[in-house]
Protein backbone atom coordinates (compact mmCIF):
# COMPACT_ATOMS: atom_id res chain seq x y z
CA UNK A 1 0.00 0.00 0.00
CA UNK A 2 1.52 3.09 -1.24
CA UNK A 3 0.64 7.19 -0.88
CA UNK A 4 2.10 9.87 -2.39
CA UNK A 5 1.57 13.55 -1.26
CA UNK A 6 3.14 16.39 -3.36
CA UNK A 7 3.14 19.58 -2.62
CA UNK A 8 3.85 21.00 -6.18
CA UNK A 9 0.95 20.21 -8.42
CA UNK A 10 0.70 23.49 -9.17
CA UNK A 11 4.46 22.84 -11.05
CA UNK A 12 3.78 19.24 -12.10
CA UNK A 13 3.62 20.09 -15.43
CA UNK A 14 7.45 21.26 -15.67
CA UNK A 15 9.33 18.94 -13.74
CA UNK A 16 9.80 15.16 -14.29
CA UNK A 17 11.21 13.95 -10.74
CA UNK A 18 12.36 10.45 -10.35
CA UNK A 19 11.14 8.20 -7.16
CA UNK A 20 13.49 6.01 -5.23
CA UNK A 21 11.67 4.29 -2.35
CA UNK A 22 13.60 3.28 0.52
CA UNK A 23 12.75 1.63 4.04
CA UNK A 24 11.88 5.07 5.71
CA UNK A 25 8.59 6.09 6.30
CA UNK A 26 9.67 9.47 4.29
CA UNK A 27 11.71 10.11 1.71
CA UNK A 28 12.47 13.43 -0.19
CA UNK A 29 13.07 12.74 -4.17
CA UNK A 30 14.56 14.81 -6.68
CA UNK A 31 16.00 17.32 -3.82
CA UNK A 32 16.23 20.09 -6.21
CA UNK A 33 14.92 20.68 -9.90
CA UNK A 34 15.82 24.11 -11.39
CA UNK A 35 13.66 25.27 -14.48
CA UNK A 36 14.57 27.98 -16.43
CA UNK A 37 11.41 30.88 -16.98
CA UNK A 38 11.26 34.21 -17.27
CA UNK A 39 8.38 34.71 -14.95
CA UNK A 40 8.34 35.36 -11.22
CA UNK A 41 8.98 32.40 -9.50
CA UNK A 42 7.81 30.42 -6.26
CA UNK A 43 9.79 28.45 -3.92
CA UNK A 44 7.56 25.54 -2.62
CA UNK A 45 9.02 23.72 0.29
CA UNK A 46 6.89 21.14 2.56
CA UNK A 47 6.54 23.50 5.34
CA UNK A 48 5.79 27.03 3.60
CA UNK A 49 5.71 28.75 -0.16
CA UNK A 50 7.40 32.18 -0.35
CA UNK A 51 7.55 34.25 -3.42
CA UNK A 52 10.50 35.54 -5.25
CA UNK A 53 12.00 37.16 -8.31
CA UNK A 54 14.62 35.25 -10.56
CA UNK A 55 14.95 33.12 -13.58
CA UNK A 56 14.84 29.90 -11.86
CA UNK A 57 12.33 28.11 -9.48
CA UNK A 58 13.06 25.16 -6.99
CA UNK A 59 10.92 22.55 -6.36
CA UNK A 60 11.09 20.11 -3.79
CA UNK A 61 8.76 16.93 -3.33
CA UNK A 62 7.60 15.00 -0.54
CA UNK A 63 6.65 11.37 -0.82
CA UNK A 64 5.31 9.35 1.79
CA UNK A 65 5.30 5.13 1.39
CA UNK A 66 3.35 2.78 3.83
CA UNK A 67 4.07 -0.71 3.70
CA UNK A 68 1.37 -3.84 3.93
CA UNK A 69 1.19 -5.49 7.27
CA UNK A 70 1.52 -8.95 7.24
CA UNK A 71 1.90 -9.82 10.70
CA UNK A 72 -2.03 -9.20 11.67
CA UNK A 73 -3.88 -12.18 11.25
CA UNK A 74 -7.21 -11.85 9.52
CA UNK A 75 -9.79 -12.38 11.36
CA UNK A 76 -11.80 -15.75 11.89
CA UNK A 77 -15.84 -16.14 12.57
CA UNK A 78 -15.89 -19.69 12.15
CA UNK A 79 -17.87 -19.09 15.72
CA UNK A 80 -20.63 -17.31 14.51
CA UNK A 81 -20.90 -19.46 11.37
CA UNK A 82 -23.57 -22.46 11.52
CA UNK A 83 -22.13 -25.86 11.05
CA UNK A 84 -23.69 -26.73 7.28
CA UNK A 85 -21.47 -23.74 6.20
CA UNK A 86 -18.11 -23.80 7.65
CA UNK A 87 -16.93 -26.72 4.93
CA UNK A 88 -15.46 -24.59 1.78
CA UNK A 89 -16.23 -28.13 -0.49
CA UNK A 90 -19.81 -27.85 0.79
CA UNK A 91 -22.74 -26.93 -1.39
CA UNK A 92 -24.46 -23.81 -0.16
CA UNK A 93 -27.67 -24.83 -2.00
CA UNK A 94 -27.90 -28.04 0.00
CA UNK A 95 -28.34 -26.62 3.62
CA UNK A 96 -30.60 -23.44 2.35
CA UNK A 97 -34.09 -25.14 3.62
CA UNK A 98 -32.64 -26.29 6.74
CA UNK A 99 -30.91 -22.91 7.47
CA UNK A 100 -34.25 -21.08 6.42
CA UNK A 101 -36.43 -23.00 8.48
CA UNK A 102 -34.01 -22.13 12.00
CA UNK A 103 -34.43 -18.59 10.54
CA UNK A 104 -38.02 -18.85 10.50
CA UNK A 105 -38.48 -19.83 13.59
CA UNK A 106 -36.15 -18.06 15.50
CA UNK A 107 -37.68 -14.58 14.13
CA UNK A 108 -41.34 -15.88 14.66
CA UNK A 109 -40.31 -16.78 18.49
CA UNK A 110 -39.12 -13.18 18.92
CA UNK A 111 -42.23 -11.81 17.91
CA UNK A 112 -43.89 -14.04 19.83
CA UNK A 113 -42.43 -12.81 23.01
CA UNK A 114 -42.32 -9.06 21.34
CA UNK A 115 -46.26 -9.17 20.98
CA UNK A 116 -46.68 -11.13 24.44
CA UNK A 117 -44.28 -8.58 25.90
CA UNK A 118 -46.17 -5.66 24.10
CA UNK A 119 -50.19 -6.95 25.48
CA UNK A 120 -48.29 -6.63 29.04
CA UNK A 121 -47.15 -3.45 28.85
CA UNK A 122 -50.26 -2.10 27.22
CA UNK A 123 -52.97 -3.51 30.01
CA UNK A 124 -50.86 -2.66 32.54
CA UNK A 125 -50.59 1.13 31.55
CA UNK A 126 -55.01 1.39 31.06
CA UNK A 127 -55.20 -0.81 33.95
CA UNK A 128 -53.67 2.02 36.06
CA UNK A 129 -55.61 4.74 34.76
CA UNK A 130 -59.11 2.84 35.70
CA UNK A 131 -60.80 3.36 38.71
CA UNK A 132 -59.58 1.77 42.14
CA UNK A 133 -61.53 -0.67 44.30
CA UNK A 134 -62.77 2.01 46.66
CA UNK A 135 -63.90 4.91 43.71
CA UNK A 136 -65.69 1.88 42.27
CA UNK A 137 -67.69 0.70 45.86
CA UNK A 138 -68.77 4.99 45.96
CA UNK A 139 -69.95 4.82 42.79
CA UNK A 140 -72.72 2.53 43.03
CA UNK A 141 -75.44 2.44 45.22
CA UNK A 142 -77.80 -0.10 46.10
CA UNK A 143 -81.63 0.44 46.45
CA UNK A 144 -84.31 -1.75 47.96
CA UNK A 145 -87.06 -1.41 46.24
CA UNK A 146 -89.59 -3.61 48.86
CA UNK A 147 -89.51 -0.22 51.20
CA UNK A 148 -91.06 2.15 48.54
CA UNK A 149 -94.34 1.99 48.60
CA UNK A 150 -96.32 1.78 45.08
CA UNK A 151 -97.04 5.16 43.89
CA UNK A 152 -94.58 7.00 46.20
CA UNK A 153 -90.97 8.32 45.28
CA UNK A 154 -87.63 8.67 47.20
CA UNK A 155 -84.75 10.81 45.99
CA UNK A 156 -81.29 9.05 46.63
CA UNK A 157 -77.86 10.97 46.46
CA UNK A 158 -75.68 9.06 44.03
CA UNK A 159 -72.51 10.47 42.39
CA UNK A 160 -73.72 14.04 44.36
CA UNK A 161 -76.63 14.10 42.12
CA UNK A 162 -79.99 13.16 42.92
CA UNK A 163 -81.89 10.00 41.98
CA UNK A 164 -84.89 9.73 41.46
CA UNK A 165 -86.56 5.96 42.25
CA UNK A 166 -90.20 5.85 41.66
CA UNK A 167 -92.74 2.60 42.33
CA UNK A 168 -95.51 3.54 39.70
CA UNK A 169 -99.20 2.35 39.97
CA UNK A 170 -100.90 -0.07 37.32
CA UNK A 171 -102.69 3.38 36.01
CA UNK A 172 -99.56 5.62 35.62
CA UNK A 173 -97.44 2.49 33.61
CA UNK A 174 -101.07 2.14 31.39
CA UNK A 175 -101.18 5.95 30.33
CA UNK A 176 -97.09 6.64 29.74
CA UNK A 177 -97.78 3.49 27.49
CA UNK A 178 -100.71 5.30 25.66
CA UNK A 179 -99.16 8.29 24.63
CA UNK A 180 -98.75 8.75 20.92
CA UNK A 181 -94.98 8.89 20.45
CA UNK A 182 -95.38 12.08 17.59
CA UNK A 183 -96.52 14.30 20.95
CA UNK A 184 -93.50 13.34 22.28
CA UNK A 185 -90.31 16.38 21.94
CA UNK A 186 -88.02 13.76 23.22
CA UNK A 187 -89.21 10.54 21.26
CA UNK A 188 -88.65 7.51 23.72
CA UNK A 189 -90.68 4.75 24.34
CA UNK A 190 -91.41 3.57 28.13
CA UNK A 191 -90.38 0.31 27.52
CA UNK A 192 -86.66 1.44 26.90
CA UNK A 193 -86.35 3.62 29.87
CA UNK A 194 -87.34 0.58 32.58
CA UNK A 195 -86.24 -2.68 33.34
CA UNK A 196 -89.23 -3.44 35.55
CA UNK A 197 -92.16 -1.44 34.35
CA UNK A 198 -93.21 -1.17 37.89
CA UNK A 199 -89.69 1.24 38.81
CA UNK A 200 -88.78 3.87 37.17
CA UNK A 201 -85.36 4.74 38.03
CA UNK A 202 -83.90 8.12 36.69
CA UNK A 203 -81.67 10.95 37.63
CA UNK A 204 -83.51 14.33 39.24
CA UNK A 205 -81.76 16.76 37.15
CA UNK A 206 -84.00 18.92 34.57
CA UNK A 207 -82.04 18.77 31.27
CA UNK A 208 -83.01 22.44 30.95
CA UNK A 209 -80.68 24.22 33.20
CA UNK A 210 -79.91 21.11 35.59
CA UNK A 211 -82.54 22.19 38.49
CA UNK A 212 -83.92 20.09 40.36
CA UNK A 213 -87.83 18.79 39.63
CA UNK A 214 -90.92 18.01 41.73
CA UNK A 215 -91.83 14.68 42.22
CA UNK A 216 -95.53 13.58 41.56
CA UNK A 217 -96.07 17.24 40.59
CA UNK A 218 -96.90 18.63 36.91
CA UNK A 219 -99.83 18.23 34.40
CA UNK A 220 -98.77 14.62 33.48
CA UNK A 221 -98.57 13.56 36.93
CA UNK A 222 -94.53 12.75 36.64
CA UNK A 223 -92.20 15.65 37.52
CA UNK A 224 -92.25 19.11 37.81
CA UNK A 225 -89.52 21.65 37.62
CA UNK A 226 -90.36 25.05 39.05
CA UNK A 227 -87.55 26.98 37.75
CA UNK A 228 -88.62 27.23 34.67
CA UNK A 229 -91.98 25.11 34.12
CA UNK A 230 -90.81 21.99 32.30
CA UNK A 231 -93.61 19.35 33.16
CA UNK A 232 -92.43 15.33 33.03
CA UNK A 233 -94.58 12.42 32.47
CA UNK A 234 -94.13 9.54 35.17
CA UNK A 235 -92.22 7.94 32.59
CA UNK A 236 -89.41 11.14 33.11
CA UNK A 237 -90.05 12.27 29.65
CA UNK A 238 -90.63 15.79 28.76
CA UNK A 239 -93.93 16.88 28.22
CA UNK A 240 -94.07 20.50 27.98
CA UNK A 241 -91.40 23.36 28.70
CA UNK A 242 -88.65 24.96 27.78
CA UNK A 243 -86.62 21.24 28.61
CA UNK A 244 -85.25 19.25 25.38
CA UNK A 245 -84.32 16.44 26.61
CA UNK A 246 -86.22 13.61 28.89
CA UNK A 247 -84.64 12.77 32.54
CA UNK A 248 -81.27 10.89 32.22
CA UNK A 249 -81.89 6.91 33.31
CA UNK A 250 -78.31 5.69 34.76
CA UNK A 251 -77.07 2.17 34.18
CA UNK A 252 -78.60 0.13 36.88
CA UNK A 253 -79.20 -3.95 36.97
CA UNK A 254 -81.01 -6.08 39.42
CA UNK A 255 -79.02 -8.29 42.07
CA UNK A 256 -82.05 -10.18 42.91
CA UNK A 257 -85.82 -9.10 42.35
CA UNK A 258 -86.21 -6.70 45.10
CA UNK A 259 -82.90 -4.95 45.05
CA UNK A 260 -81.25 -2.63 42.50
CA UNK A 261 -77.62 -1.72 41.90
CA UNK A 262 -77.41 1.32 40.42
CA UNK A 263 -74.02 2.20 38.92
Amino acid sequence: MFSTRSLSQGFAKYVQPSVTLTSSQRVVCAPAVKVKTSKPTTQVSPYKMTGTFGSTSTVHLLTTKRFAHTDIPSPDFDNYRRDATKDPNSVQAQSDDDRRAFTYVMVGSSAVGGVYFAKNFAQAFVEQWSASADVLAVSKSEVNLSEIPEGKCVTLKWRGKPLFVKHRTADEIRQVREVNMSDLKDQERDEDRVKDERYLICLGVCTHLGCVPVANAGEFGGYFCPCHGSHYDASGRIRKGPAPLNLEVPYYSFSNPTTVVVG
